[in-house]
This record gives structure tokens, C-alpha cells and sequence, in this order.
């Protein structure tokens, strides 16, 4: 064996080394809470969301639900600067568990934590407009709840504004 060929070899054992040091040290200890995301169960328990967390950036992990066509609603009333966040539909909706695909509005609005953004997105894309659109496995999104806009909201919808959490950005698959 030659000695450029040994060196090499020896090079890229002391790189795998180094490398699974990293994943080692890395693993110990709990995750940081800014990289650990509350479970949709935890967000809904114990009240008010918006009174518990106000305008705190959160990361909330749940199972992702969209209603579009097959939703009832209104588009959020007259005022354009608060209609993405009061509408009806399309319902965007977090929730603890996997849904079925045949869930109604009602059980979606019931066990979800409701979910809005002011550029309708960065929500999942709808691979065909009828019917509930479920993703394969949980999402992580970021976001707040008791946004600014909610005080503009019509009296009636005053709370469900204040306790939807308005999505900035999503990570995407938790695993």
C-alpha cells in the first residue's frame, strides 16, 4: 500500500470520527425549547391560546387539514385588512391526530387549532381542490397567536380571530 493511499485512508477515518463525535455530543442533553415544538393537545388544553401565549413566535407540531370547495362560509366580511384572517374558508386547521379524509367542517373545527396567513401561504399545496386535503405525517409551523389585525375584527369573531394561530413560516416534515 502506498503512502499517498495510507494517508487518504487515514484522512477519511479521521473525518468519520470527527463526524460521528458531532452526532454523538450533539444528541446529549434535551433540545433546546426554541427547536422543540408544543403539540397541537398542549396549545389547546387549559383555555384561551391567545391569553396563554399572546403574541409569543411559537413552533406548533400537529397533523395539517385544508377544507377549500367543500367548506361553508363566508370570505371574512367587508374589510379587506382583516378578511385572511376571519374567513370561513378555505379552513386550514392543525390538529393532534390524523384526520380521515371524509371529516366534516364541523369535527375539523372542533378538534383543530385554527390556522390563517395574510399571503395565504405557507400553507401545503392542494394536489386537487374538493374534498379535506390531509398530509402523511405532522407538520411544524411557526407563527403567533393574538395578532395585531385581530382588534379590526367584527365583535362576533372577535375571539376565534385572537385564537388563530397566524402561520409565518413552516418547516415542512417533522422527521
Amino acid at each position: 500500500m502506498s503512502r499517498e493511499r495510507l494517508a487518504w485512508t487515514a484522512a477519511l477515518v479521521a473525518l468519520a470520527a470527527f463526524v460521528l463525535l458531532l452526532l454523538v455530543v450533539g444528541s446529549l442533553g434535551p433540545p433546546r425549547s426554541e427547536v422543540d415544538p408544543l403539540q397541537v393537545r398542549e396549545v389547546l388544553s387549559d383555555g384561551s391560546p391567545a391569553e396563554r401565549y399572546g403574541r409569543s413566535e411559537l413552533r406548533i407540531v400537529g397533523w395539517y387539514a385544508e377544507m377549500a370547495a367543500d367548506c361553508a362560509g363566508d370570505d371574512g366580511g367587508a374589510d379587506e385588512s382583516v378578511a385572511w384572517l376571519q374567513r370561513d374558508c378555505p379552513l386550514r386547521v392543525l390538529l393532534p391526530e390524523q384526520p380521515s379524509p371524509d371529516a366534516t367542517q364541523a369535527q375539523l373545527e372542533g378538534e383543530g387549532l385554527r390556522l390563517a396567513a395574510p399571503v395565504g401561504r405557507p400553507f401545503p399545496a392542494r394536489p386537487e381542490p374538493g374534498g379535506v386535503h390531509v398530509m402523511l405525517q405532522p407538520l411544524v409551523f411557526e407563527g403567533h397567536f393574538d395578532d395585531e389585525a385581530a382588534e379590526r375584527c367584527v365583535p362576533e369573531r372577535l375571539e376565534r380571530c385572537r385564537n388563530t394561530f397566524v402561520v409565518s413560516d413552516s418547516d415542512g416534515f417533522v422527521r
